[in-house]
């Protein structure tokens, strides 16, 4: 039973994580270490990095068929959030780091409360601005994005969320959606799509240094029935996206970031 318990999880956390632009992986923590309380932190995290790899490839696939992903800019932001969070990973032992997620969690609470009350920006303006990128996506279902941003500030965003999930042993993507929404301007669609393809290669380099430090090897069956499961959670995800709107998408995306944030302030990962 636990482990059709697992695939019903993961079918869970994938379909809602596509559906917001992140992995999961703040659902599938405190889940797994319900299940399995005498497992090392190691074992777990190396676990719910795969299983985020897996769903944000899958949603990634998904996203791709649909014509979401700006892949311009995805592998722009890849390039430098995956060194970011192999620095962040590194720098771990050298912080007080319960004290910086009692701080970093607060500021999430603040960022859920704005996102919240006001999920799309106001007053948003596509004139080029000199230095900016101008992006135009065309969609499956025949919807034009048009939008522009800073390309120095949008690598700046990207190498700081991978410096913080390499902190903190969490997916960028419920950090990287609302910088994108909220700070360049993205269209929330074509910023979930592009977060799931950035989260598909950070997590993969980090699943990379558990493989090569042994603690994915403890984790690896029930790794692969949580990411079967995500993986079908995921295409479900992508679809449903197609019927949610982008405000709603944004309320859901912060109700998953206050459950981080209490996390982080009562607990460490």
């Amino acid at each position: 039973m636990i482990w059709v318990l697992l695939g019903i999880i993961g079918i869970s956390v994938g379909t809602f994580g596509t559906l917001i632009g992140v992995a999961g992986g703040f659902l599938l923590i405190p889940v797994l270490f319900y299940l399995y309380p005498d497992e090392s932190p190691a074992t777990i995290t190396s676990i719910t990095l795969a299983v985020a790899f897996f769903n944000a490839l899958s949603g990634s696939i998904a996203y791709g068929r649909l014509r979401r992903i700006d892949y311009r800019s995805a592998v722009l932001f890849s390039l430098v959030g995956v060194p970011g969070a192999i620095i962040g990973a590194a720098i771990t032992a050298l912080l007080n780091r319960g004290a910086f997620q009692i701080v970093f969690g607060i500021t999430l609470l603040a960022v859920c409360a704005y996102l919240f009350l006001r999920p799309e920006r106001r007053h948003q303006s596509n004139d080029v601005v000199p230095g900016q990128v101008v992006r135009t996506i065309c969609d499956g279902n025949n919807h034009t994005f048009t939008y522009c941003y800073s390309r120095p500030l949008g690598m700046g965003i990207a190498f700081t969320v991978g410096l913080i999930s390499g902190l903190l042993g969490i997916g960028g993507g419920i950090i990287h959606v609302p910088a994108l929404t909220q700070l360049l301007n993205f269209p929330t669609h074509i910023a979930t799509a592009v977060s799931q393809f950035v989260v598909a290669t950070t997590t993969f380099a980090a699943v990379d240094v558990h493989i090569f430090t042994g603690a994915f090897a403890h984790g690896i069956r029930r790794a692969a029935v949580l990411s079967a499961g995500a993986i079908i959670g995921a295409q479900l995800g992508a679809r449903l996206s197609q019927r949610t709107s982008g405000v709603l998408i944004m309320r859901l995306l912060a109700g998953g970031m206050g459950i981080v944030a209490i996390r982080l302030i009562i607990a460490p990962f």
